[in-house]
């Protein structure tokens, strides 16, 4: 041999050992390829057994089809499968399983037993590996199907045995694996056993069923069935409603052609859907199932086929997201209230997640007036002006001593008139359930379930905001000029960011002129903002701005969008009349999210007359 040579080829059983090492990084890994291999075969029944956590014993049983003498010698040899057998195979992938590469590995690195027999054979086979000994054949009678036992996991490779983690760690992430391949396949009976105690046992049956199953009996009134069927792909599921939302990025579960992968682009597809129910920290609990034909995407991209590319990666996250928001835009998703016996008193009162609300049915509304979300008003824009912007003086002229101190405020005389003269038939003039507003910040109506509470700013906050959203798409501002315009000292600093943003508050119907370093001049505001507030209002909104580019990250529309409603809406403390009040709560419910507000915050929750009930005994 050359004394300069450095390269040296790897003998087949070390390379075998590293490469195996791709495939089956922990137990859960080889828990994972044995149930694929039994879902490819066809079974409707699988167990699992596992002990000390897999390192010791993971068998994986099934009634597939078997396998004869000579296949199950075959199939733990490198690269050997019956799912392709030519390149273009790669190309229509149909089944979970396709390289080849599980079995051969997990020889590789255990202690490997594989009891095997066809349907239509008398007489099965069972064959043993061992990486010192090799290949043991023997002849039996076993059950139908095929019985893989991967015996102590790593015991010819101490280092990679040494870095597993805990028991409790290494069984948590198995248990992971088997839900998520037992949430794909609802028709098949799983069942799951640790140390000889039966864990999960599954039976056969519809996705709701298995979703009940795996999570909880009463999951599904915490969801939202979505569903949507095309030419070019189908996508079926379930997502959570707004008070279901977690804290862990654990409980998104997409499935594409039923096999589980991981998706950056489907999961901000979904996290899109919600707009802005979601605050930093919340992530929406979903199963999604993506049936596309296997030509338009490549599930070949990683050892663990849990990674996936799409051929147009930008149509799937637009067909998503859409999806998923007509979804949410179907419900009523208002959280009820509930009071609770309990000592703590930071748990005596609490959301029921999970109260069952059925698709398009929004009659549990404050008025039977209000319609659904996509349903127009019942006021024309410029009734609506009226009442939800600053009246200009010339328009309706102040009588004396009668100063409007909001952006809804009108006196009682002047919304009397307004009532009479302009809407002689609007339904808010007819006898309606009552509505009364709580210290000047909350507002309770009458409902068919009971009584609905509504935070008036943060209702105001979500009108603003998909005002806004509109009117930057638009890009038509609407500005009310100011009769005497403000000048206003800044700091340098606010300066700065209010000629940097200022491109997109023009398109608001902001109207500012900037003189020096510090001064400007505000000549036209938005219709929202009321008289004597412009320029306390353009500050907070450059303030908001600054809060969320720091602590929040937000895009420069939404940014904007959020700062805007924040800080024009009516506050806590303003008062409304009763008129206001109504329009408020029509305008709320004509948006697309009236639930809660764009910071994520619930707009409206409902106490039922069962509730009311029980605390006065009459239960």
């Amino acid at each position: 041999m050359s004394l300069n040579k450095k390269i040296n080829i790897l003998p087949e059983n070390i390379a075998n050992k590293i490469a195996a090492g791709e495939v089956i990084q922990r137990p859960e890994s080889a828990v994972k390829e044995l149930l694929e291999n039994s879902i490819d075969a066809g079974a409707d029944s699988i167990e699992v057994i596992v002990k000390r956590a897999g390192k010791i014993l993971i068998q994986v049983c099934d009634n597939g089809i078997g396998m004869s003498p000579e296949d199950a010698i075959d199939c733990i040899k490198k690269h050997a499968t019956s799912k392709i057998s030519i390149v273009e195979d790669l190309e229509d992938i149909r089944t979970l399983g396709f390289r080849g590469e599980a079995l051969s590995s997990i020889a590789s690195v255990a202690q490997l037993e594989i009891r095997t027999e066809r349907k239509e054979d008398e007489i099965g086979c069972l064959i043993k590996y061992e990486d010192s000994i090799g290949v043991v054949k023997e002849a039996g009678s076993f059950a139908k199907g095929t019985c893989v036992s991967v015996k102590n996991l790593f015991y010819n490779i101490p280092a990679r045995r040494n870095f597993l983690r805990s028991d409790s760690t290494e069984l948590r992430h198995i248990i992971d694996t088997f839900n998520k391949i037992s949430l794909s396949q609802p028709q098949i009976s799983f069942r799951f056993f640790n140390d000889d105690d039966l864990i999960f046992d599954y039976k056969s049956g519809t996705l709701e069923e298995r979703i009940m199953q795996v999570f909880a009996d009463n999951i599904l009134d915490a969801l939202i069935p979505i569903r949507e069927q095309t030419e070019y792909l189908t996508l079926k599921g379930y997502a959570s409603k707004p008070a279901f939302l977690k804290r862990s990025k654990g409980e998104q579960y997409v499935f594409l052609n039923n096999r589980y992968v991981v998706s950056r682009q489907i999961n901000h597809a979904v996290f899109s859907a919600y707009e802005n129910i979601l605050e930093k920290g919340d992530f929406p609990f979903f199963i999604i199932f993506i049936e596309l034909d296997p030509k338009k995407v490549d599930v070949n991209v990683h050892p663990s086929k849990l990674e996936v590319r799409f051929d147009d990666e930008k149509d799937i996250y637009s067909f998503v997201r859409a999806v998923v928001r007509k979804g949410l835009g179907s419900f009523d998703l208002v959280p009820s209230l509930k009071f609770i016996e309990s000592t703590n008193i930071d748990e005596r009162t609490r959301f029921d997640k999970f109260t069952k609300t059925d698709v398009n049915d929004f009659s549990d509304r404050p008025a039977v007036e209000a319609k659904h979300s996509t349903a127009k008003s019942n006021f024309s824009d410029n009734e609506i002006d009226l009442i939800f912007s600053t009246i200009p003086d010339d328009i309706l002229p102040a009588r004396p001593g009668e100063i409007s101190n909001h952006p809804f405020e009108l006196t009682n005389q002047n919304a009397e008139v307004i009532t009479e003269r302009s809407f002689p038939n609007s339904p808010m003039s007819q006898e309606t359930p009552f509505i009364i507003q709580l210290h000047n910040k909350y507002i309770l109506s009458q409902i068919k379930s009971g009584l609905m509470i509504i935070d008036q700013h943060a209702a105001h906050e979500r009108i603003l905001y998909e005002k806004v959203l509109k009117r930057l798409d638009a890009n038509i501002p609407f500005s009310q000029q100011l009769l005497f315009p403000r000048t206003v000292e800044l700091n340098p600093g606010t300066f700065g960011l209010l000629k940097e943003i200022y491109p997109m508050l023009a398109r608001l119907g902001f109207e500012v002129k900037f003189f020096s370093k510090q001064t400007i001049v505000i000549e036209g505001v938005p219709d929202d903002i009321k008289n004597g507030s412009e320029e306390f209002v353009l500050e907070e909104i450059i303030d908001e701005y600054i809060t969320n580019s720091r602590e929040k990250k937000l895009e420069e529309t939404e940014n904007i969008a959020k700062s805007y409603s924040c800080k024009a809406a009516i506050k806590a403390g303003d008062k409304l009349s009763d008129r206001e009040m109504r329009l408020l709560i029509d305008q709320l419910f004509a948006a697309s999210m009236p639930y809660v507000c764009p910071h994520g915050r619930p707009i409206v929750v409902k106490l039922s007359l069962e509730e009311f009930d029980r605390r006065f005994g009459r239960t």
